[in-house]
């Protein structure tokens, strides 16, 4: 018992499984292993050789070591009797090579040390202080490091539930989604069915009229046939008479066989017009389809828009709500500023739309770079990627660091338009196109429009903003 309370538990493993020893043996060289282990490593390396020192055994079969195994048994039952009677039991900690116990701590090794190691050569120099010292400056100077990493945990913590919500969201977004693309689709079935029910019961129509047409005229044909038989018949028979009667009632048969009837002709555009129904039919149904359908240059991004936003189905309209949404607070959206982008930046070229803002007494409308920092409170500021028309009390409008010209009339829509590669940004009224401001700058990164139907000094907001579709016409060009 005295040799098992100087051999450290770690000392007790098998160096081939790194677990308690299980039937050790011992090789020549004095190693020792669990006998399946060793085995296992020399049947895999197809030679006796040693885990350790790889010294050469020659025996197959290496003796069971019987103080290893008396060891491992005490301290295997000496495991179950704890764990049976539920006690706890604190080992000492002693020096692995003195056997005494650990009563100081060497401040520069960072090791504990029994009074034999304290005296060593080793430690002669350093710094020595009492294992109880130690621990209590050893747990402060470890406080900082582990609310650092309590700190993390919650940051961890928080971005788990966020992600978990954003896992809900996304699911939420594709039902309704699902939702608004089968109601999308089911007005186009409609509007398809509708249409073919229209265009065979036009050509069923057409089938009947001249169905009529041609039946009658068989009908008129088959009498006159009948007519012209029975003047036959009766000609023949009158032929077929004795020649005095024949030629007294020549007269009568004479003007019998006169026959005044003109030759039939068949009927000229009796046929089904299937070119009418066939020709283009692709075409025609879609060109037909524009007067349901409508484009809209630009589309808003749900998940820019702030909580008390909401957009309509068709992701046209934005508007104030008062009530704060359920949503992610991912990096795109903003969440605290009313506003909303564009589902589509640019990085070049012209680009144009229109905004409805009616009567509003106040909005913001423009583009703005896509690096801007969406959370918390926004300043408005070229520099900083703005450039942004504003109005104010009904009639004051104002840009990135000051006024501008005010209308001569209030617009009720507001059409911007976007040079990239020049730099411009300009704000019309859409009624006459009068010019309202123009900002110039030089764009460096993709940006995007911007929209805020923003609050009222008193804290309302009496409308929406509405982007405004644009007109489709088709032109057909032949080709020469």
């Amino acid at each position: 018992m005295a040799d098992q309370a100087l051999i450290p538990e770690d000392e007790l493993c098998c160096s081939v499984c790194c677990d308690i020893f299980k039937e050790p043996v011992i090789l020549k060289c004095s190693h020792s292993f669990c006998r399946v282990c060793v085995q296992q490593y020399w049947k895999e390396k197809n030679s006796r050789e040693c885990p350790i020192c790889r010294g050469k055994s020659s025996v197959e079969d290496p003796p069971v070591n019987l103080v290893l195994r008396s060891i491992v048994e005490s301290l295997n039952q000496k495991s179950e009797a704890t764990e049976k009677s539920g006690a706890v039991v604190k080992s000492e900690a002693c020096c692995s090579l003195h056997g005494e116990k650990l009563l100081f701590f060497c401040e520069y090794d960072k090791d504990p040390l029994c009074v034999v190691c304290q005296t060593s050569r080793k430690h002669r120099n350093h710094t020595v202080c009492p294992v109880e010292e130690a621990v209590l400056d050893l747990k402060e100077e470890l406080k900082p490091a582990l609310n650092l990493i309590k700190e993390k945990l919650k940051r961890f913590t928080v971005v788990e539930q966020e992600s978990k919500e954003t896992a809900e969201h996304i699911r939420s977004q594709s039902q309704h989604t699902e939702k608004q693309i089968k109601t999308e689709f089911e007005k186009l079935h409609q509007f398809l069915q509708e249409e073919e029910e229209g265009r065979l019961a036009a050509l069923k129509k057409e089938e009947e009229e001249k169905s009529q047409i041609i039946k009658e005229k068989i009908d008129n044909v088959t009498r006159h046939m009948s007519t012209l038989s029975d003047k036959i018949t009766a000609i023949e028979k009158a032929m077929d008479t004795e020649d005095t009667l024949f030629l007294k009632n020549y007269k009568n048969i004479n003007e019998r066989a006169q026959c005044t009837l003109q030759d039939p002709e068949l009927l000229s555009g009796a046929l089904i017009d299937v070119a009418k129904h066939l020709g283009n039919l692709k075409f025609r149904v879609w060109e037909k389809m524009l007067g349901m359908v409508q484009y809209t240059p630009l589309m808003l991004d749900p998940n820019t828009v702030a909580p008390w936003l909401s957009l309509s189905d068709d992701l046209t309209t934005v508007r104030y709500t008062g009530t704060k949404q359920k949503c992610p607070d991912n990096p795109e959206r903003f969440n605290w500023c009313v506003s909303v982008l564009g589902s589509e930046g640019f990085t070049s070229g012209k680009h144009s739309w229109e905004v409805e803002v009616g009567n509003k007494h106040a909005w913001d409308i423009g583009v703005v770079k896509e690096s801007i920092n969406r959370k918390g409170d926004i300043t408005y500021a070229q520099k900083r990627g703005f450039w942004v028309l504003m109005l104010r009390n009904g009639d004051a409008y104002t840009r990135n660091g000051g006024a501008a010209p005010t209308p001569k009339r209030k617009p009720q829509s507001i059409r911007v338009e976007l040079d990239y590669d020049r730099g411009e940004v300009s704000f019309f009224d859409s009624s006459d196109m009068s010019l309202i401001y123009t900002f110039t700058d030089t764009f460096t990164e993709r940006v995007f429009p911007y929209f805020s139907p923003y609050l009222r000094e008193d804290g309302k907001n009496e409308g929406p903003l509405q982007i405004c579709p644009v007109k489709v016409s088709i032109t057909v060009t032949s080709s020469q």
